[in-house]
């Protein structure tokens, strides 16, 4: 097979690769870096062309077109790579500055001073780095919690290091990389590889964009659409998780049974739209209150779970009373209208081996004394689970 088969056969893959990789990016132009990786393979197609038209265009044309084409497919990976992970974007001057200088060099060892192999080794440390760099980004969590980054990480660190050590390898004999007894087998392995590093990275995009995509899905599947804590299912699942870990660790863990007051009387008063931009305000009062790693969700209406890992009762009472507090000294603005929210509360710790569901009761039933109470306070759960012939005090409406 000879080297421009090969080249054909490796154009033809880009086309494809650039193509579904754009339809990717078409369907999910929300999934960061997708674009950027879109066009570094266009730019491994124009690579692809300029080798074909290597008989036909004037040396210095192609020398410039290819350094750049590799330049910029190695870069925007890089940029892709980068965005995907949610670091903070390179400047583009940067990236300019490092295409300028490139293509400097390049017309400077192909017009001045006639240099191919210079002129090659320094086109592969610069785009080899660059690869280098995107698999160190991407190679972030567990393997088993994100395998396509791995795939893209080996793809691309692997091709990377192919780049740096080129030059050295096809050193045969010190005759140099374009001897002429070698350069048809050097050009066949290079192609090769660089076919099999597409490929392969390409694979790698597609399945990192799968894995935002089900992590989009699981996220409107575990959140409250109205105000975008957990839903009902999410908490008590992890509820269920953190329960579990609490029992082995022996770490404390409380939960707060949140209940809006008077909450029909807002939605009568001042209609629906009005109740859901309440309940919105709610959580954003109670998120501020609330410690890095406190869970909230919403269980149903105007109802909120919040659980408190690590907290004992006198701590998860302190942090209730802040967000019993902090709701009734921030009223829900409404044009010149103030309107009052306040709410009642129920705090519960978990005893050794109590179940989650048992452990909420307790909590609920704290919440619902708290209304008999007056509303607008705080009671503490008993210390105990209730015998099994307890009832709960009657819900007030």
């Amino acid at each position: 097979m000879h080297s421009p088969t090969l080249v054909a056969i490796a154009a033809i893959l880009m086309v494809v690769m650039t193509l579904m990789l754009a339809a990717a990016w078409r369907f999910n132009p929300r999934i960061a870096g997708l674009g950027a990786w879109t066009l570094s393979y266009f730019f491994g197609l124009l690579v692809c062309v300029n080798l074909l038209l290597r008989a036909v265009a004037p040396e210095l044309l192609l020398v410039l077109l290819a350094q750049l084409s590799a330049y910029l497919m190695a870069w925007l990976n890089w940029v892709g790579t980068r965005a995907y992970v949610g670091a903070a974007p390179v400047p583009r001057r940067y990236g300019v500055l490092g295409a300028v200088l490139l293509l400097a060099t390049a017309a400077w060892f192909t017009v001045v001073q006639p240099e191919q192999t210079t002129r090659f080794t320094l086109m592969s440390l610069v785009v080899g780095t660059l690869f280098l760099l995107c698999a160190r980004t991407i190679a972030q969590g567990r393997l088993q919690d994100h395998p396509a980054r791995y795939l893209y990480a080996l793809a691309s660190g692997g091709h990377g290091l192919f780049l740096l050590l080129r030059p050295w390898l096809f050193r045969v004999d010190n005759h140099g990389l374009f001897d002429a007894q070698h350069a048809i087998a050097v050009s066949h392995l290079v192609v090769v590889e660089s076919i099999v590093a597409i490929v392969l990275m390409a694979f790698g995009i597609v399945m990192l964009a799968n894995e935002q995509v089900t992590l989009e899905l699981r996220r409107i599947a575990d959140r409250d659409p109205l105000t975008g804590v957990f839903n009902r299912r999410a908490f008590l699942a992890l509820l269920d998780k953190g329960s579990h870990y609490a029992e082995r660790m022996a770490f404390p863990l409380s939960v707060l049974l949140v209940d809006l007051d008077h909450f029909k009387k807002v939605n009568d008063s001042w209609g629906h739209q009005l109740g859901d931009r309440a309940l919105r305000h709610f959580v954003t009062v109670a998120q501020a209150c609330l410690r890095d790693g406190d869970v909230i969700g919403r269980l149903g209406g105007e109802e909120f779970a919040i659980f408190l890992p690590n907290a004992r009762l006198a701590q998860a009472e302190a942090i209730a009373s802040r967000l019993r507090g902090a709701l009734e000294m921030q009223p829900l603005r409404h044009g010149e209208a103030a309107i009052a929210l306040t709410a009642s509360i129920g705090v519960a710790q978990r005893q050794p081996q109590e179940a989650p569901q048992a452990l909420l009761h307790r909590a609920d039933e704290a919440m619902y004394l708290a209304k008999h109470k007056g509303r607008n306070r705080i009671e503490l759960a008993a210390s105990s689970p209730p015998p099994a012939d307890s009832t709960a005090a009657p819900a007030l409406p």
